[in-house]
């Protein structure tokens, strides 16, 4: 069965073959497979990422099997890297089995023909062609996740211009405790049956804490880019497309069916070339998508690329900010993504951009918001032409009423007062009551 991005279906609870077929060649950065095995707070130690370096998981449920071997078209120059994941096998403490990809020497947007495939016994279960991929060199391609006493396959196809160590610590393992390279020679495949293995005590959780961005006190662990959660619904819910507007600014997410799994926050903007003299000569405008947070236990916070406060999925905020698009030539824009299988943690976010530089305001500027839940309608707006020299723009907040989720339009360009930051400004008109600290990136 073929998947689109974001699709599941169910799995047997087998030995699986897990196979990442792309192009080879001269000119086409090195690629392989990894597979990172989550507990419900995120990886729990270096062991729980199994690699061509550290090809089997201390349980023996996940195994590097093979690795540089020609793809199923040799005459077509492509190679298959193999994991073997046995899903009998996954402790009990596991919840997903992230199947990930991660280049050397280039970006996964320079690399052809990534494909998943699934198998049982040499039939094809699931297949996922990634498409779109720029300027990542980490790709989570898919995951294998309990669901109902069973197992499910997601196709997800989420990016990290970071790398394998900022995928990493969204998942709480270090830059120390992963691999720093592809290894020159692929190893020998790993023997498949092997005798009842050990598992070591489960340490705890590693929870980084990270300098708080650019003008904030830090609060929040740092994490690039993040991968979409495993939902609690069972299937997704299709509905059309929401339009916030100012006569209709608000949506409830609960009742759109929208309000658990990974909601996709993105951003993307052109710029009026007709202006380009407000602009900066031979660059592009660096807007920086950022998220206040208030959680239900009093702790605020701020999610921004500024301080390296890109947050974390699985801890507290629950909220991951994927990058940091310096010129707005993106593909995707610049994307938050927020953990709704957390919304009891939530009591409001705002979402907000800033102009790093490049701009002295957002006149000129032609920016769309679209807020994409894993299960519901889409909500999108586009923000209204600025009249005003503001350098700073509350999107979205988010707010918990009672059992609904709701989210409301703001559009709302705010003027600095001189000396103020575009960030204090934010959290002085919403009563966020931060203390910040000057910063840079």
């Amino acid at each position: 069965m073929t998947l689109r991005k974001g699709e599941n279906m169910p799995l047997p609870t087998a030995v699986l073959q897990v196979e990442f077929t792309r192009r080879a060649g001269t000119g086409i950065p090195r690629a392989d497979v990894c597979a990172l095995l989550v507990a419900d707070t995120g990886a729990r130690d270096a062991d729980d990422l199994v690699h061509a370096a550290a090809p089997v998981h201390p349980s023996g449920a996940v195994r590097y099997a093979a690795g540089g071997t020609p793809g199923p078209d040799p005459a077509a120059g492509t190679v298959t890297d193999t994991l073997s994941v046995d899903l009998t096998s996954v402790e009990t403490a596991v919840t997903s089995v992230l199947i990930v990809a991660r280049s050397d020497g280039g970006t996964f947007g320079r690399i052809p023909g990534l494909r998943l495939r699934v198998t049982d016994g040499g039939a094809e279960v699931a297949r996922f062609d990634c498409e779109g991929a720029t300027t990542e060199t980490a790709y989570v391609l898919g995951e294998c996740y309990r669901r109902g006493g069973g197992w499910k396959f997601r196709a997800i196809g989420q990016g990290y211009g970071s790398g394998l160590a900022g995928l990493g610590a969204a998942y709480g393992l270090r830059a120390d405790q992963l691999p720093e390279r592809l290894p020159e020679v692929m190893p020998d495949p790993v023997p498949e049956p092997m005798s009842d293995s050990m598992s070591d005590p489960l340490p705890e959780a590693t929870r980084a804490v990270a300098v708080e961005p650019t003008v904030v006190v830090p609060v929040v662990p740092p994490a690039p880019m993040a991968p979409p959660v495993p939902p609690s619904a069972p299937a997704p819910v299709r509905l059309s497309k929401v339009t916030l507007t100012k006569d209709a600014p608000a949506v409830s997410l609960t009742k759109q069916g929208g309000a658990t799994g990974a909601l996709r926050v993105n951003l993307s903007w052109r710029v009026d070339s007709a202006r380009g003299g407000r602009f900066r000569k031979g660059g592009g405008v660096d807007l920086d998508l950022c998220a206040l947070f208030e959680l239900s236990d009093g702790s605020k916070g701020v999610v921004q690329a500024l301080g390296n406060a890109f947050g974390s999925l699985y801890q507290p905020p629950f909220i991951l900010l994927d990058g940091d698009d310096r010129t707005g030539g993106s593909a995707s824009g610049e994307n938050l993504t927020v953990n709704l299988d957390h919304t009891a943690h939530f009591r409001r976010i705002l979402v907000f951009v800033t102009i790093y530089e490049g701009a002295r305001s957002f006149a000129g500027l032609h920016a769309t918001v679209t807020l994409q839940p894993q299960y519901g309608a889409p909500v999108d707006f586009v923000l209204d032409e600025c009249t005003v020299q503001s350098n700073v723009c509350a999107l979205a907040l988010l707010v918990r009423e009672g059992d609904d989720l709701v989210v409301r339009r703001e559009a709302r360009y705010l003027v600095p007062r001189r000396g103020v930051s575009p960030q204090r400004t934010t959290d002085y008109a919403y009563g966020w009551g931060l203390n910040w600290t000057p910063g840079r990136k």
